[in-house]
């Protein structure tokens, strides 16, 4: 347990804890702090168990401390739970128990979890049937497992906005948030569906809907290595996941590609050229990272397809009433295909009539088997919070999307489209000549280990990329930065350039070059200090710009590909230098699988 939750701390790492079933009950141990500082309390225990569960937390409830860390229990140490989500609804249950004389200790949302359960077992229920009967009280996304030192041998899961996998090995069984955690023992998984409750013990697992257990054909086969979550000699994830992205963009294009009519081929679009032809307009959503890509998308598709997008922040498409019409197709992005607020975006399209298409990297995830159709993005495992290699490969599945799409609504020649597909062919290797340049990044790194602010310009296709290198450094490096579009600067943010402000400039050859380079003169007339994103080859802006990092030249619609690599590698040897923990920044969670 404590080694699968050592591979699940990029969902949370504020608390963990752990229970055993063992020959006199329930032995709980939970700490504030990282997975080692558990594992460092459980020095010298003899305590021996076949089952248990384990948790990692992302505090939403209470501040991270050893009484809100999970498993919580229900006070006489009869059931205990780990949870992820939140109870919406906690408050209510919460007086409703205190009403009947249940005392409550901590601070956490989940502790009505456990109380609810063993007062249905009181009644009599088993515990399969009492956990099910509690959850019909819940209101929010839960995520659970359940043991009762009543029935030794017997654990009880189940999901509901939150993702759970059950893993099935020799003799063995396994349930956890995230395959990640249960890979080194067995590569035979079932994700359970919304609202399924499980019961496992020695015999096999049983599900509570109505099926036959967890039948053969719901059996999936994870086809990546233990190596894709381990370092393998990388000093932090992040660095391992931006140094990969060479790999990740081909996987992200390979067999997609056709050569000879210059289009893309997605088996999972599951649309006919008339399909293609009949939309109308397309909504974008998605939330942090991935509505950048998005954003970027907005530029592929209105550029490639000629067809109008909006592109939308999940968590305020589902609070509003939002125009769906008929020839809307929605496209949803989402890294972990579980975040909570552009599942919930989903799902009112869906409501609407509105055809989805999901852009995920997960296998099996919540978003992938609700949408309409769906383009994985291949990616693999991406353990560091800052997300990197997925971003480039959400963008990369855009590109290809939008070349379908023109391709068959007739906005792209063949001619056009060859001239992108050669190009996409090439953007592998002109990412790795990106990264050998690295130790120069580095070096450049450390002018800025002091910075309070940091402004981030960039103009068409490469403002989404200024947002997204701003944000990269807020998570892990801590310092306040902004991303505008480079014309907007005039508009107010030009009142805080002054020679502690450093300015990074995304001034790559492109249509709005000329203007790029006025936005750079108009910085250094009032003392700022540009860091400027040029291409190879460019003799301009080295001569107007006080640190110079140069990309590789390509079409004017794959520049963020290749302009976003040395933001990552800026915002991480930053952090580096700050002493910062890169791959779990303070405060935030892999997987935003809560509102």
């Amino acid at each position: 347990m404590l080694s699968g939750l050592k591979r699940l701390e990029y969902r949370g790492y504020d608390s963990a804890g752990y229970a055993l079933q063992g020959e006199n009950g329930l032995l709980i141990r939970k700490c504030a702090g990282r997975v080692s500082d558990l594992e460092r309390m459980r020095d010298g225990e003899t305590e021996s168990s076949t089952m248990g569960i384990a948790h990692t937390r992302w505090a939403t409830h209470g501040e991270p401390s050893e009484l809100n860390a999970h498993p919580h229990h229900d006070g006489a140490m009869r059931v205990a739970v780990v949870h992820n989500g939140i109870i919406e609804n906690f408050k209510s249950l919460k007086r409703e128990l205190e009403a009947q004389g249940v005392t409550f200790e901590t601070q956490t949302d989940s502790e009505v979890l456990p109380k609810l359960i063993a007062m249905e077992m009181a009644a009599g229920k088993k515990l399969f049937r009492a956990v099910k009967d509690a959850l019909r009280k819940v209101h929010g996304a839960y995520g659970i497992a359940v043991i009762s030192s009543d029935e030794p041998g017997t654990l009880v899961a189940a999901r509901y906005g939150s993702p759970l996998v059950a893993g099935i090995g020799d003799d063995e069984y396994f349930v956890a948030s995230d395959v990640a955690a249960i890979i080194p023992y067995t590569r035979e998984v079932v994700y359970l569906e919304e609202g399924e409750v499980i019961e496992v013990n020695l015999d096999g697992i049983k599900s509570a809907n109505g099926r036959p257990g967890l039948i053969r054909e719901r059996i999936e086969y994870v086809d990546w290595d233990i190596s894709d979550i381990e370092k393998e000699g990388y000093p932090h994830f992040m660095l391992k996941e931006i140094c990969s992205q060479p790999e990740s963009l081909k996987n992200a294009f390979r067999g997609r590609l056709d050569l000879g009519q210059g289009t893309a081929h997605l088996g999972g679009l599951q649309m006919t050229v008339e399909d293609m032809r009949s939309i109308e307009r397309i909504i974008i959503t998605a939330c942090g990272t991935s509505w950048h890509a998005g954003l970027i998308g907005k530029y592929l598709l209105e550029s490639l397809a000629r067809i109008p997008v909006e592109v939308e922040y999940a968590s305020e498409f589902r609070y509003r009433d939002p125009v769906i019409t008929p020839g809307t197709l929605m496209i949803v992005i989402s890294q972990s295909g579980e975040t909570a607020d552009t599942l919930a975006a989903l799902r009112l399209a869906k409501e609407r009539k509105c055809r989805t298409l999901g852009i995920v990297n997960v296998v099996g995830s919540t978003i992938a088997r609700e949408t309409d159709s769906g383009v994985y993005i291949h990616a693999g495992p991406e353990i560091g919070v800052a997300s990197t290699k997925a971003f480039t490969s959400q963008v990369m599945v855009l590109v290809l999307v939008s070349l379908a799409l023109g391709r068959a609504r007739g906005a792209l020649s063949r001619k056009q489209g060859l001239s992108i597909a050669s190009e996409i062919m090439a953007i592998p290797e002109k990412v790795e000549k990106i990264l050998e340049n690295s130790g120069g990044i580095a070096e450049i790194a450390k002018e800025f280990t002091y910075t309070r602010n940091f402004l981030y310009l960039g103009r068409g296709v490469n403002y989404p990329v200024a947002l997204e290198g701003a944000l990269k450094l807020k998570e892990i490096s801590y310092i306040h930065a902004e991303g505008y579009p480079a014309a907007e600067m005039k508009h107010g943010p030009i009142a805080l350039i002054d020679e502690m402000m450093p300015i990074a400039v995304i001034a790559v050859k492109g249509a709005a070059y000329d203007k790029v380079v006025s936005n750079i003169e108009e910085v250094k007339a009032r003392q700022g200090r540009v860091l400027a994103i040029a291409t190879e080859g460019d003799e301009e802006i080295p001569g107007i710009s006080d640190w110079v990092i140069k990309v590789p030249e390509t079409d004017d619609m794959l520049v963020p590909l290749l302009s976003v690599i040395p933001l990552q590698l800026l915002a991480y040897h930053i952090a580096v230098a700050r002493g910062c923990d890169v791959d779990k920044p303070r405060n935030l969670a892999k997987s935003v699988t809560v509102e």
